[in-house]
């Protein structure tokens, strides 16, 4: 375990080849909707009541223009680079900036804190939890039909379309595990709550198929007891390099997300549900791709007050390569750790990448 756990710290830092570049390809979905927490966001978060926002400087020091866009990382993060591989021209914008016919293209409705669980986060203010975007999904469904000219023609698009799915992490971080005040769900035992949270999934998810959405891919949680703000909150046992309970619970879940995602495929007609096994994506050796630092945030990083702990002081001090650390700050990860998890879950490296296909081949079917 201790192994496993030590090389998530990498958090997919490794390829087939050191690290990947995105090649352009003909835009191969009509649309592509982004669902998320604060590895997905890209600006949703920027005018909500909330310490969970992301819209200023270090943040983006390495985006075009060095423009702080409310993304959680120095640069380009999951979704942009998925958007590249998909072969469309420009990133995803955000649900709360579209423009009138944006929603077309696709939009990206992730949210720094959301979590499955509605209370998820609470503590750190507003946020869009999976519940809240799949009401806002709703609305640009509303928005489809109205442009195509009725809600069968916009129902036959949506089918054609490619849906990305990446929560949980804050119904354990940020509910679960959350400190300083504990929650009430912590009474529960890691199995219960991960049972809690898959039933919740499951009709969320079933909600997004009734929806119009066929082509899912539901990225599974990492092992979020490596991450610098974990490993400062919860003492480190046995010598592991993580705090093995985290991770540990987080695995449960996992297993259990990869049965449903094999029970909506099953059940559900025509459903094409895949998982992306973000924990397998980050096996290798991390000498192979220059990264120096896998335990602690490039950026200098809030310990009490606003913005929340463990992200980036604002206009605070920087490490010089970005490109040399996995965190950018205490929970996320820098862009170039982003490009390889994009890359790996669009093209699988091995089979164990994701269940039962990479996105690929997901958008091929």
């Amino acid at each position: 375990m201790a192994t496993t756990f030590a090389k998530w710290i990498i958090l997919t830092i490794l390829s087939a080849s050191m690290r990947p570049k995105i090649l352009i390809h003909a835009q191969q979905v009509p649309c592509f909707f982004i669902f998320g927490d604060s590895q997905f966001d890209n600006g949703n978060n920027n005018a909500l009541p909330t310490f969970a926002k992301a819209n200023y400087l270090p943040y983006g020091i390495d985006y075009p223009a060095s423009l702080p866009t409310g993304r959680f990382t120095n640069g380009k993060n999951i979704p942009d680079f998925l958007a590249q591989l998909l072969g469309f021209p420009n990133s995803i914008p955000p649900f709360v900036s579209r423009g009138s016919s944006d929603v077309l293209k696709g939009l990206n409705y992730a949210s720094g804190a959301a979590g499955i669980l509605d209370s998820s986060g609470i503590l750190l203010g507003d946020r869009f939890s999976m519940n809240r975007q799949l009401a806002n999904h709703a609305a640009a469904i509303g928005q489809i039909a109205a442009l195509l000219g009725n809600p069968t023609a916009a129902d036959s698009y949506l089918r054609r379309c490619l849906y990305v799915v990446n929560m949980g992490s804050n119904d354990y971080i940020n509910n679960y595990y959350q400190k300083p005040l504990p929650s009430l769900f912590s009474l529960l035992t890691p199995d219960a709550f991960a049972n809690l949270l898959i039933e919740t999934f499951s009709r969320q998810l079933r909600t997004l198929y009734s929806s119009g959405a066929r082509k899912v891919a539901v990225f599974g949680i990492g092992l979020i007891g490596c991450i610098p703000q974990e490993l400062s909150l919860y003492p480190i046992t046995n010598g592991s390099p993580c705090v093995d309970a985290i991770n540990i619970a987080v695995g449960l879940f996992n297993n259990k997300l990869v049965s449903l995602i094999n029970d909506l495929n099953t059940i559900l007609p025509n459903a094409q549900f895949t998982y992306i096994n973000s924990t397998n994506i980050a096996l290798g050796d991390p000498s192979l791709t220059g990264i120096k630092v896998s335990n602690a945030a490039c950026c200098e990083v809030q310990t009490e007050g606003a913005p929340a702990p463990g992200q980036c002081v604002p206009n605070g001090s920087v490490c010089g390569d970005r490109d040399e650390y996995i965190f950018f700050d205490n929970y996320h990860p820098t862009q170039v750790s982003y490009n390889v998890t994009a890359s790996r879950s669009y093209k699988t490296l091995l089979p164990a990448d994701a269940f039962p296909v990479g996105i690929q081949r997901l958008v091929q079917q």
